[in-house]
């Protein structure tokens, strides 16, 4: 059975810490820059605050994206997923589905909760 040392999964996570800067509320999950950033966003907030590689439960690595709060509503619609860009490299790092969808309205503001992104030891 393989495995990976905390070091190589830090390694991929330490990405989000150190290179993300903007986090989207998109209508779909996207699957490219361009789509997180445009095409699906319904909101979006740039002082982002993204966690060091610490140990994840019940095993693995994760890094914490810090609560959001008081950001802007861009567009009307309803927010299903969350994603994690690089701006400065026109790069989508993560997204993932919101713990529920939410009715949103373009001038309102939102608030995510603090979320873990997780890499799981291998099996």
């Amino acid at each position: 059975m393989a495995t990976l040392n905390d070091r190589v999964l830090d390694n991929g996570l330490t990405v989000l810490d150190t290179e993300a800067n903007r986090v989207d509320i998109c209508s779909s999950e996207p699957t490219t820059y361009a789509a997180a950033t445009s095409t699906l966003t319904l909101g979006n907030e740039t002082s982002i605050s993204i966690s060091v590689p610490a140990n994840a439960s019940p095993n693995g690595r994760k890094v914490t994206l810090a609560a959001i709060t008081g950001a802007s509503v861009t567009g009307t619609g309803t927010a299903t997923h969350y994603a994690i860009s690089d701006t400065g490299n026109s790069r989508l790092l993560a997204t993932g589905a919101l713990s529920s969808s939410q009715a949103v309205t373009s001038g309102n503001t939102f608030s995510l909760t603090a979320s873990d992104i997780r890499i799981p030891d291998p099996a």
